[in-house]
């Protein structure tokens, strides 16, 4: 909880308590007030007295949490800390990346090699589509790893905690044009770019508008890059 900072006044999102370990220590820090999302009506039926105990702060909403949008349930400053599903971590993670705005901060575990990609830097075996995202709307990470064993009943994996805040001025760029560009690049990541981006229109004359040789790789290319990608897909696009 120290790396989160203080929370005297913050509205503090939390996806998937469970039996309600970390939604203690979150309302020992005294936020303004707690909303727990969490769809096993099992789970919700045992954080019963807790929310009883908590005078007010902690809400319990029944419900999937990729249907809520926290942004919209509390005004600002928010955050998200939360010990995240490991099938949904990712779609989550997107979700609140394209409000990113929106919030103060994002401190969530993920299972270790997802959290390698979040922070993964241009040139390494683990950069890809959802580093780019990721690097391109936040600053992100990794505060500490978890072992299995830290666990009980221990999970197959290893486990890590990442820490998101949002970045003064991300690189301008249209949030579907960046994922389509992604995608592109990422999903013949051993191609040159000049051939991985033919699906998004004249690659040579894309590659040219963002400065970027034809025979540089997805790996190769930093967030600004592929933000200048994007513009160049927009304004070379017939509609752009």
């Amino acid at each position: 909880m120290r790396a989160v900072g203080g929370l005297d006044g913050v509205h503090v999102l939390e996806v998937g308590p469970g039996p309600g370990g970390l939604t203690r220590a979150i309302l020992e820090a005294e936020p303004a007030a707690l909303l727990a999302v969490e769809r096993d009506a099992r789970c919700v039926c045992a954080l019963a007295d807790l929310v009883e105990a908590s005078e007010g702060r902690l809400r319990l909403l029944e419900a999937d949490a990729m249907t809520v949008d926290g942004a919209d349930l509390f005004p600002a400053p928010r955050v998200v800390i939360a010990n995240l599903p490991y099938n949904v971590g990712t779609q989550l993670l997107l979700g609140w990346l394209r409000r990113m705005d929106a919030w103060r901060s994002l401190t969530l575990m993920f299972q270790e090699e997802v959290a390698e990609r979040i922070v993964a830097a241009p040139g390494s075996k683990t950069y890809g589509r959802l580093s780019v995202i990721a690097g391109w709307r936040a600053e992100a990470r990794i505060l500490f790893r978890l072992p299995a064993r830290a666990f009980t009943p221990p999970p197959k994996v290893a486990s890590a905690v990442v820490h998101l805040v949002p970045r003064a001025a991300p690189a301008e760029a249209r949030w579907a044009t960046m994922e389509a560009v992604t995608a592109a690049a990422f999903g013949q990541r051993r191609k040159m770019l000049r051939q991985s981006l033919r699906a998004l229109g004249d690659a040579e004359a894309l590659l040219a508008a963002a400065r970027i040789p034809g025979t540089a790789r997805a790996e190769e290319i930093g967030v600004d890059g592929f933000a200048a990608l994007a513009r160049a897909v927009d304004a070379l696009s017939p509609a752009g």
